[in-house]
């Protein structure tokens, strides 16, 4: 079990770079299964997450060659079909092989998927939407996907879910004739999986909307992609410079990413600018809380893209406390998302939860140190970010829950400033 011990009120600033998105990687790594030719992703995020799916891939006997940031994967030996549990209960993701696998091997048995534990996170969608395509899931402890004959199918899905719509996805591109999914989720990170599949061969439509096309083709090729920019992290790199006055430039930004989270954060006053690819956010950011017309108290609120991504709530929580003003924050899609709240109080922040999915924060406050807990990869994260502009010493237990989303944050905070280091 790691720590990290952190000193706060160390500007955090300078010059980074953030790594490939964390959620485009996973399920592109699962859909490397769909061909038996060389696949190679760049940019790749040296994240626990990714190298648990690294050691899935493996133990399906497909070759994984890593180098720095860039993987090539050969599934020409997959024979095997049935995942490991141990590995399965390590990571959400894993339940991005059935798709795949099941397209491809006509079979794959895996194990309820681990992850963080933030609410229900139902599966439902995921088996109704295979099962159309000829995808039949058996079992209660162990999940058997068996499928019959591969056809395009008219798929509503009852929720707009990120995993199922790419577990589905890369099912269907190997499917006989045309599959249409309505209420897909369309995140960036969805966009680039379709990119990378049609690049290997696939002839998928519709993408950045709710409404895909897919038209299924007899096989798929190898292919080089780079995954895009987390937008994630980014945002968490951000709030570090801005809750402790610093400044903060990061190049080669995607600015359709980024407009999506402009509007909460400049709520919440923190401004940047955005010039030919490079994001400027300016020192000593003025954070001060807009409110809405009639100087009614503002709320923000998550939801599927293009709303606030749930990934962010914690964080901007964390914002709303050195900001001046009242905010009320609705996270609508996990109800165990807001729990750690209490962490945030025993510190000293002004909240109030009204109930599982909503608080209202009063800010600013003056944080103090504290030792606790880090719940899960985003939760955890906000309470590092609040530890950086808390006074005195805190330390954050089960912190390699944070590097599961995080790559090295504690060597990339170091380098900008923080004073925090990591025991075992």
């Amino acid at each position: 079990m790691a720590k990290f011990i952190i000193h706060g009120g160390k500007k955090i600033g300078g010059h980074y770079r953030p790594p490939g998105n964390k959620n485009a990687a996973l399920p592109m790594l699962a859909a490397c299964v769909l061909t038996d030719q060389p696949v190679r992703l760049q940019n790749l995020p040296l994240i626990n997450d990714v190298y648990t799916m690294l050691e899935i891939l493996d133990d399906l006997n497909v070759s994984v060659n890593l180098r720095g940031r860039t993987v090539t994967i050969c599934a020409a030996g997959l024979r095997k079909t049935r995942l490991r549990r141990d590995l399965c209960e390590k990571v959400r993701s894993s339940i991005l092989f059935a798709g795949p696998m099941a397209a491809r091997l006509g079979a794959i048995t895996l194990y309820p998927p681990g992850g963080d534990i933030i609410g229900r996170r139902r599966l439902d969608s995921h088996f109704e939407g295979l099962a159309k395509l000829g995808i039949r899931v058996e079992g209660n402890g162990a999940f058997r996907f068996k499928r019959g004959k591969l056809s395009g199918a008219r798929i509503l899905l009852d929720e707009a879910s990120v995993t199922a719509t790419e577990n589905i996805l890369m099912a269907a591109v190997l499917a006989t004739g045309r599959t249409t999914i309505f209420n897909a989720a369309c995140e960036p990170h969805v966009q680039d999986l379709c990119h990378m599949l049609n690049k290997m061969g696939a002839d998928i439509s519709g993408i950045g909307t709710n409404y895909l096309k897919i038209n299924g083709v007899d096989s798929l090729g190898g292919t080089t992609h780079r995954i895009s920019m987390d937008y994630i992290d980014m945002a968490s790199f951000i709030t570090a410079s801005a809750l402790t006055g610093g400044e903060l430039s990061i190049d080669n930004v995607e600015t359709n990413h980024l407009d999506v989270i402009s509007k909460p954060f400049q709520k919440l006053g923190v401004k940047w600018t955005i010039k030919d690819g490079l994001l400027h956010l300016p020192a000593k950011q003025s954070l001060r809380i807009k409110n809405d017309f009639g100087n009614a108290i503002p709320k923000i609120e998550d939801g599927i893209w293009p709303s606030l991504p749930s990934d962010l709530m914690s964080i901007a929580i964390v914002l709303a406390t050195k900001s001046k003003g009242n905010m009320l924050f609705f996270e609508k899609m996990f109800e165990s998302r807001m729990y750690f709240v209490d962490r945030l109080i025993d510190m000293g922040a002004r909240i109030v939860q009204c109930d599982p999915h909503r608080v209202v924060v009063a800010g600013p406050a003056s944080l103090r140190s504290l030792h606790m807990s880090s719940p899960d990869i985003r939760a955890g994260m906000a309470l590092l970010l609040a530890a950086l502009c808390a006074e005195g010493e805190s330390v954050i237990d089960n912190a390699q829950c944070i590097d599961r989303g995080y790559e090295n944050v504690d060597r990339k905070l170091r380098k900008l400033g923080a004073d925090i280091i990591r025991k075992k």
